[in-house]
Parts: structure tokens; sequence; C-alpha cells
């Protein structure tokens, strides 16, 4: 797909990750739509600098991915303020490290909102959008998940679970939008400057990147240059690219 002048929806835009993501795509001459939940003042400078940089359109949406009409509402705001919606982004999300033998701290409302956030709220969101990207005649959507998904570990079982539910979830998706929307993930393994590290123990921070065969974590860039070949590209649907510095296979 031609990425000069389509329109990207970038959840979690302003976050260490998603800003890397939303500049790929800028510097590629798609206009970006900046989704934040909580961080205002962040995401509109994030769109300002877009704007800058790339001479693109930018601008911010606040959205809780929980909350089906907000959702809906953010998909009407975005495809009105720029004219269409071409590709989506799942790359907010939210995580809290607990142990996985400490199942005591694991409680049902820790569950729920982990899945709430990096499961439901993908799936409502993808739901909003195919019918845009439908009767567009062309979409693209990228998930982000995490190394977590394919396999036990990660910052506690409800985050490796609705990560593993987010990377079946691009498999399922891909079968019911094809063939107009096409639907990849990207699996980032450890990645500094993030949130989601942020709210890691630090021996599991070490311990990613020491077993790593690279020794270091992944890079931000390598998934943004990612999230824009799965934008690109006219014949892969289904997938998820593993970029962890070499701790995963599969």
């Amino acid at each position: 797909m031609e990425l000069n002048g389509a329109v990207a929806l970038v959840t979690g835009g302003n976050g260490g990750l998603g800003q890397r993501i939303c500049h790929a795509l800028a510097r590629e001459g798609a206009d970006i739509a900046v989704m934040y939940a909580r961080s205002r003042d962040d995401a509109e400078a994030v769109a300002r600098d877009l704007a800058a940089a790339h001479q693109v359109r930018a601008a911010a949406f606040a959205c809780d991915i929980t909350d089906g009409a907000a959702v809906d509402r953010l998909v009407a705001d975005v495809t009105t303020h720029f004219g269409r919606l071409d590709i989506l982004v799942n790359d907010a999300a939210f995580n809290q490290a607990i142990p996985f033998a400490d199942l005591d701290s694991l409680t049902l409302e820790v569950w729920e909102k982990i899945m709430a956030v990096n499961l439901t709220g993908p799936m409502r969101l993808t739901k909003a959008v195919a019918p845009v990207m439908k009767a567009q005649g062309r979409g693209r959507i990228v998930n982000i998940a995490s190394v977590a998904g394919l396999g036990p570990t990660g910052s506690s079982i409800a985050y490796a679970v609705s990560k593993a539910g987010l990377i079946h979830l691009t498999r399922c998706m891909a079968v019911a939008l094809a063939p107009e929307t096409l639907v990849n993930c990207v699996a980032p393994g450890l990645l500094e400057g993030t949130r989601a590290t942020a709210n890691l123990r630090a021996e599991q921070v070490e311990r990613s990147a020491a077993t790593a065969l690279l020794k270091k974590p992944a890079d931000k860039d390598d998934c943004a240059d990612m999230v824009v070949t799965m934008c690109r590209t006219g014949t892969m649907t289904g997938q998820t690219v593993v970029i962890d510095s070499g701790r995963v296979f599969h």
C-alpha cells in the first residue's frame, strides 16, 4: 500500500515505541492521529513534532480504549478530521509486574484491567475501523504484542496471556477482514525507554538482555520499521514477527 497521503491511527502514540512508530510512518508521508489515554500535553507535543519534522498532518486524540462508545467516537473523529483512515496500529498497553508464583497478587481486578487494555481494546478498535477500511477498499492493521505472548514469561501471567491472545487475534482478524484489510503483528522483546519496561523488576530487565543472543535490548526503530513494512505489504497477513535480539524462536 502506498503510504504517502495515507492516514494512520497509532494508539499509545505518545509512548516510547509509539512515538518511533509515528515518526517512521510520517517519514513515508502518512498523516498521523496520535491517540493517548491521559497525557494530552505529551501527545500534542508529538503531533507538533511530526508536523514540523515531516510536513504531514498530525493531531492528538484522547480515548479510553476500554470504553466501546469512546472507541467509536475516536474512529469517527479521526475519519472526520483527516477524511479517511487507512492504518491502525494497536500499540497502547498496560502491564503490572507480578511474579508468576505470586498468584495472590494476581487479583481479578488486575487481570481484567490488563485484558481490557491489551486484548479487548485492540479488538474494539479493529471492529470499529473494519467497516471504514472495507468501504475504502484497503486497510492495514498492525498489533504490537510481545515475546511474552510466545512463552510463559514477561511481567505477569495476565500480561503474557493478553499478548498471546493478541497474537491469535491477529490471525483471526486476518481471516475475518481479508482481502481488503491486512492484519499483522510485531512482537518485541525487551525495549528500553518504554512504560512497559519501566514497570518491570530490575532482575527481569537484566535477565532479558543477558539471555539474548545479541546481549542487548531490542531496538525501537527496528520495531517501527517493521510496522512500516507491514503497512506497505500487499501479500503478508496474519503474521507475527519477533524482534528481540535473539531470545525467542517460533
